[in-house]
């Protein structure tokens, strides 16, 4: 296990992971559920992420929340990074948004997304 890899963000699907990756600045791992995820896929994952500093960060959308409350239940130790609704998706909310969600979670980003 590498030990600089301390943070790992979860995101949906591969478009909102490109996204995120272009935002920020340190090294951070990032994990896609592809949408839904199976208990026993989530349990896997949980033992993998134990010890590290865990963002969730899923479309509004009910996929989204469903998946979220998901998380809320089986990981709760992880952080919740919430997207304005206005924008729906991860993928298509505006890189300086996201940025300053990242920001706030003490996740360092590109300072041009500022």
């Amino acid at each position: 296990m590498e030990a600089y890899m301390e943070k790992v963000i979860i995101v949906e699907g591969t478009t909102d992971k490109r996204k995120v990756q272009q935002i920020i600045k340190e090294p951070i791992q990032i994990l896609c559920t592809n949408g839904t995820i199976s208990l026993s896929k989530l349990d896997e994952l949980i033992e993998e992420l134990y010890g590290k500093d865990v963002y969730i960060m899923v479309d509004a959308d009910p996929a989204g929340e469903k998946l979220r409350k998901l998380f809320i239940q089986e990981f709760p130790e992880a952080e919740h990074l919430y997207i304005d609704k206005s924008y729906k998706q991860v993928a298509s909310s505006p890189v300086q948004h996201l940025a300053s969600i990242l920001l706030g979670a003490n996740i360092d980003v590109h300072a041009e997304f500022i």
